[in-house]
């Protein structure tokens, strides 16, 4: 090996040293996806194409994001399934609030994945190309008895993302006292655990917008209320209520 291929070597493992280490996954994961593991739990389609967002979310990113880590968590929960079937044929709701019938030793494997995988699910529903760019109706009447607009309202809970540290969510959920309030969960911890019903939720791990918009976390979730399904945040919480 001569000078000039050493230093490359050199500078391209430093480059990789200073990738952020949720970025570096998914760059792994492009070219070595989940295998799937036969079980109860199913990769839900997204319902649009992997470009339908742009520009406000990159194909890539969509394709990374469904195809790689929501799968790997449906991989990971089918494999805890095949040790305990009855995690099959529990509602994920109840296992995440009573995990208490799974091992010990996998309790915290399964809140991970299967967290993930809830979070995920309701995540993808929640956006659409195109469509209403802000609430109406009840939903509407509500925001505004708890913030004094929705552009309020945005801003507050586009705060709280930013401000999540690490990876994790911002959520609008309808707590037990059936009002609105804002949370911020860590990882892929979901409201349900919480005692809380959600209504929005958005994605604040790395791997949701890192290839677009590196370190911009603020400009992430600005593009991102562009893609918000309204008419299914007014469904989720006609029904939460």
């Amino acid at each position: 090996m001569n000078r000039r291929e050493s230093l490359k070597l050199l500078a391209s493992a430093a480059a990789l040293a200073a990738t952020p280490l949720s970025v570096r996954a998914a760059m792994a994961q492009t070219t070595t996806p989940a295998a799937p593991a036969a079980g109860p739990f199913t990769l839900p389609p997204l319902g649009y194409a992997f470009d339908a967002l742009e520009p406000h979310i990159d194909a890539q990113t969509m394709m990374i994001h469904h195809d790689r880590h929501h799968a790997a968590y449906v991989a990971n929960i089918n494999t805890f399934a095949q040790q305990v079937p009855a995690l099959g044929t529990t509602p994920i709701e109840e296992t995440l609030l009573n995990p208490d019938y799974l091992p010990l030793q996998i309790q915290q494997g399964v809140k991970n994945n299967l967290g993930g995988h809830w979070n995920h699910t309701f995540f993808w529903e929640l956006m659409t190309p195109g469509g209403a760019t802000e609430p109406s109706g009840d939903l509407k009447s509500a925001i505004e008895a708890s913030w004094k607009d929705a552009n309020e309202f945005k801003d507050k809970l586009s705060a709280m993302g930013v401000g999540r540290f690490g990876s994790g969510w911002a959520w609008l959920v309808l707590n037990k006292e059936k009002k609105l309030e804002l949370i911020s969960t860590a990882n892929q911890d979901t409201p349900v655990t919480l005692d809380a019903k959600a209504i929005i939720g958005v994605d604040v791990w790395e791997h949701a917008y890192y290839l677009s918009y590196q370190n911009r976390r603020p400009d992430y979730i600005d593009a991102w209320w562009n893609v918000v399904n309204w008419p299914k945040v007014a469904e989720r919480f006609a029904a939460a209520g």
